[in-house]
């Protein structure tokens, strides 16, 4: 899962938030990992000129909630464990300053970006650990200008992995952790969960992926006066998309076509919201890729990354329910290489170290 997650993230990185005529401009049509020249920033990337295979704050927090979770003893998580954890490394961040010595400026921008990253969420978990039901809705309500951002989905399928094959499970686990969503972008971030849990059956198969969206809903969401299930409306769409643009005539590589592909990215840019990082969009693009490709891995992700907008979340959420659904094994090997080895000596992040520590802590949790 979070090789996959990682792999869709390197992908989409170069281009994050560009346009389809900038990202065509500077790489043509993106069907591989690219190395970045772009600028750093507390969500992207924090070494600038990066070789491909690096990765941003959606491999971050992949990596923080493995961490997370396999120092749980519980299959029971805590959304109060988990919003220390997070406040933790904030005020971590916070601290380092002190110890840094001398006045060259280079230590002290490069922490700045590990404290930009995770200022806006210490300020609704700081409340919320503190019992503070005021303090916890007014920092929610404007957490990151109070837009209905894709919070829950940055760390979610890691919800989802700790409870395989057991996606209602995994859906209310992912709830009771997606303290910074907003309205129905919780119910999305709980999706994304149940549905890496699905594709870690032992046997796993589309249908029952896909099915998780359908017949899941501990909550009550399709009960909802007046409204009703925003994500299940999400899903229609996504299909009606996908039927506009294929032909049950052709074979999976001429339906796969970049030409193909932009006819539905034209019906997709009908449905943009304000904000690329909005759950909804982002749930939106995601589901369209995946069945557009057919649960293809690659071209799932090319047809993400392509598509521009926050594109290296989208890939890596779609990334990290394929990787879970093929296995390390049945992901494309120059590219599992290639970002293992990135990550681990550029980044110092250890996706497989990560990776077999949450394995063993699984295993032993639900033998126990």
């Amino acid at each position: 899962m979070i090789v996959g997650s990682a792999i869709g993230d390197a992908m989409g990185a170069p281009t994050e938030m560009w346009s389809r005529e900038e990202i065509d401009k500077t790489y043509g049509w993106v069907n591989g990992l690219d190395s970045m020249v772009r600028e750093v920033s507390p969500e992207g990337i924090w070494i600038p000129n990066l070789p491909a295979g690096g990765t941003t704050d959606d491999t971050r927090w992949k990596k923080l909630a493995f961490e997370y979770l396999a120092a749980e003893k519980s299959l029971q998580l805590d959304p109060k464990q988990f919003a220390k954890r997070i406040l933790n490394e904030y005020e971590s961040a916070i601290a380092y300053f002190q110890r840094i010595k001398g006045t060259d400026p280079d230590p002290f921008y490069a922490n700045m970006l590990r404290v930009g990253w995770l200022q806006e969420w210490a300020k609704v978990a700081k409340p919320f650990l503190a019992d503070d039901l005021t303090g916890y809705m007014d920092g929610l309500s404007t957490f990151y200008g109070g837009e209905m951002v894709c919070a829950g989905l940055l760390y979610a399928p890691a919800i989802g992995v700790f409870f395989p094959g057991r996606p209602e499970v995994a859906y209310k686990q992912a709830y009771a952790l997606s303290i910074f969503d907003l309205g129905y972008a919780r119910d999305i971030s709980a999706l994304a969960a149940a549905m890496t849990s699905a594709a870690m059956e032992m046997n796993p198969s589309q249908a029952n992926v896909l099915a998780v969206l359908r017949q899941i809903d501990p909550e009550g969401y399709f009960q909802t006066r007046l409204v009703g299930r925003s994500s299940y409306r999400i899903l229609q769409k996504a299909m009606d998309i996908v039927a506009a643009v294929q032909n049950d005539s052709l074979s999976k590589e001429e339906a796969s076509t970049p030409d193909r592909m932009r006819k539905a990215f034209a019906l997709l840019d009908e449905n943009l919201q304000d904000m690329p990082f909005h759950a909804g969009e982002i749930h939106l693009q995601v589901l369209t890729a995946l069945l557009f490709a057919d649960f293809d891995f690659e071209v799932t992700l090319q047809f993400l990354v392509n598509y521009g907008r926050d594109n290296d979340t989208t890939a890596a959420v779609a990334g990290a329910i394929l990787g879970a659904f093929y296995g390390f094994q049945g992901l494309p090997a120059r590219l599992r290489t290639q970002v293992i080895l990135v990550n681990k000596d550029v980044l110092t992040t250890d996706l497989v170290e990560l990776s077999t520590k949450l394995t063993n802590q699984i295993v032993l949790l639900h033998n126990n």
